[in-house]
Parts: structure tokens; C-alpha cells; sequence
């Protein structure tokens, strides 16, 4: 398989590396898992970049999310009908491509509350809208750039379970699919919650999210993403349009 993703910075010998321990681990999984025949090439590199190259790590991970996905997603994929609480608020929504031509997506903090729903609803939004930025995906790219709006958050919104939550969903099951996350809007009063969630952030994650000052907004958003494709909202062209509709 072409690798067109790669990493400049790692260069071609870490390709060659990584070719060579995706053969192994591909050998180990469709030895314990014969489902493991529909997995591609480029979700092992995912896999196997998440845990550093480590091939029993690797292999582990990915095992442990083939049987995840059985097991939560036993039709292969979330029907809106399952999540029309969530949908309705237009919680995350799609639009645009930032310079490295990574599709964006915006979500708002403030429009999730606890009481809209179990932890299991919120799950399947979860895994609903991260197969739908992974569909969606242009060729030759795996990841996505996120802007987590804060603009309104509360105590009332605050959902630590649900935080957690995603994260483990975004981490453990969609690996190496986050490009940046930026987080604007952030109130004080959210860094307690941050404190709480920040230990359970891996590192490469860690390395990956930016506060944004308010003053520093625009500015640091047009750095990556072009005027023609920021969202509306923070001073681009583009309307948002909700993930459902995308």
C-alpha cells in the first residue's frame, strides 16, 4: 500500500520501519481475529503510531477496538434515529479545510448538558460524528482539525463523565485521527474541569491542543486555515452547517 500521509519529519526510513511492523501485526491479528482482514493498512499505521511503533502494544490496542466495535456498533454504524436528542442541539458541525487540507470541525460546549441523555447516548454521538469526519475524509488525509468553542459554558453544561468519556472514544478507538484541537472561548471557571481531564490525556494528544486567547482569535485560526475556509463565526466566509447535514 502507498503511504501519501506520511510524516516529512519522520522521513523514509521510519516508513520502512513502519511497513515492516505493519506486515507483523497484521500476521498477529488475523491470527486472533479474523475480522481483522478488513482492516487497512493506514488504520494499522494509525494504531501502531499511537503506541510508538511498539508492535505488542499496538496489536493489543487494536484487538481490544475490533471488539469494541462489534460489540457497540453491531451494524456497523450509529442511525441518527439513536441520537436525535443530541443531533437536534447541533452540537458539533462541520465546514471548510484548514491549509494542510484537513476537513474542520466546531464544536460548542455550551449546547451539551447532562441531562440530555445517558453516557451511552452520548457514546454514540460520539462514535456517530467520528465516522462521519473519518467518511468524510478527502484522499490521501486521515485527520481532522477541531475548534472546541467554549463561548457560554457553565457549570450546568460541565459533564466530566462525558468528557472522559470521548476522549477515551477518540484516543483508544479512533487513534492518530485528531490533527489539532483548538479550544477558544475558555472560561476560568473551566480550568477546574481541565484539571480534572488532563491527566487522562495521552501525550501525543496533549501535544495536539492550543488555547486560544480571545484576543488572539482570528489571528491564530487564519495562521492554519485560510480566510475562504474559516467558519463565519470567527471572522471567515464559510456558515457552519451541522454534522448531520454534511
Amino acid at each position: 500500500m502507498e503511504f501519501k500521509d506520511s510524516d516529512k519529519e519522520n522521513g523514509e526510513q521510519t516508513n520502512e520501519i513502519e511497513r515492516s511492523k505493519i506486515g507483523i501485526i497484521r500476521a498477529l491479528l488475523e491470527r486472533e481475529d479474523p475480522s481483522a482482514k478488513e482492516v487497512d493498512d493506514l488504520m494499522i499505521r494509525r494504531f501502531l503510531r499511537a503506541r510508538d511503533l511498539d508492535i505488542e502494544k499496538a496489536s493489543a490496542m487494536l484487538l481490544k477496538y475490533l471488539s469494541w466495535r462489534r460489540d457497540f456498533v453491531p451494524n456497523g454504524l450509529i442511525s441518527e434515529s439513536e441520537i436525535q436528542n443530541h443531533l437536534a442541539k447541533n452540537i458539533l458541525n462541520m465546514q471548510g479545510f484548514d491549509k494542510k487540507g484537513r476537513p474542520i470541525l466546531v464544536g460548542f460546549a455550551s449546547r451539551h448538558k447532562p441531562s440530555d441523555g445517558t453516557l451511552e447516548d452520548f457514546k454514540r454521538f460520539v462514535v456517530y460524528c467520528l465516522d462521519k469526519i473519518c467518511a468524510k475524509m478527502p484522499k490521501g488525509h486521515e485527520k481532522f482539525v477541531c475548534i472546541g468553542d467554549l463561548q457560554g459554558w457553565g457549570y450546568s453544561c460541565s459533564d466530566i463523565r462525558a468528557y472522559l468519556a470521548c476522549l477515551s472514544i477518540l484516543q483508544d478507538c479512533f487513534p492518530e485521527r485528531l490533527g489539532k484541537l483548538y479550544i477558544v472561548h475558555a472560561p476560568k471557571l473551566f480550568m477546574t474541569v481541565w484539571k480534572v481531564v488532563y491527566p487522562f490525556i495521552d501525550d501525543n494528544t496533549k501535544k495536539k491542543i492550543v488555547f486560544v486567547e480571545n484576543k488572539n482569535l482570528t489571528s491564530t485560526l487564519l495562521d492554519e486555515i485560510d480566510k475562504s475556509q474559516l467558519p463565519d463565526i470567527y471572522g471567515g466566509k464559510l456558515p457552519l452547517v451541522p454534522i448531520q447535514d454534511c
